[in-house]
């Protein structure tokens, strides 16, 4: 155990991890069985190495997600019609909720490419949607005091 060069050793298998891909590190690896026909194994064995080459990421792709999830945040400030009761609070609502999923969505993609600072922004973007619902629904259900631009009711009388 003496003799051997442990630095080249991990430089070895750091150099195996580098190659394979996120998916093919966590994923279960379908078992070769004995009862299995020629054909069967090699279309296994096809699979495994395509999954385990490293798949090319755009980071357009990501920041593309992100900035359609933030643009649209922001337009939630400059809402142009009244969110007092009725549809306009349902068409509101609805916009906070495309906000709140859009944040998730870009969120999703900022973790899997490992975007930190996106990742980031999608969680503020997220709290954003949330603070924005919250705001129209608590005074409607009596957790927080209505007031004028916020009244304690649905429906418009």
């Amino acid at each position: 155990m003496a003799d051997r060069d442990w630095d080249k050793e991990l430089a070895k298998v750091d150099k195996q991890l580098a190659s394979l891909s996120d998916d093919a590190l966590v994923g279960p690896t379908p078992a070769t069985t004995g009862g299995k026909n020629a054909a069967a194994s090699r279309s296994d064995k096809t699979s495994r190495s395509a999954a385990a080459e490293p798949r090319a990421t755009a980071s357009f792709g990501v920041y593309a997600r992100r900035t359609l999830s933030v643009l649209v945040g922001v337009a939630m400030v400059v809402w142009p019609y009244p969110v007092r009761c009725g549809f306009g609070l349902a068409g509101y609502l609805a916009a906070v909720a495309v906000v709140t999923a859009s944040g998730v969505w870009s969120s999703v993609w900022t973790w899997r490419h490992r975007a930190s600072k996106a990742h980031a922004l999608s969680i503020l973007l997220i709290l954003w949607g949330l603070v924005l619902g919250s705001l129209e629904i608590l005074p409607r259900i009596g957790y927080a005091k209505p007031d004028l631009r916020h009244p304690a009711m649905w429906m418009c009388q």
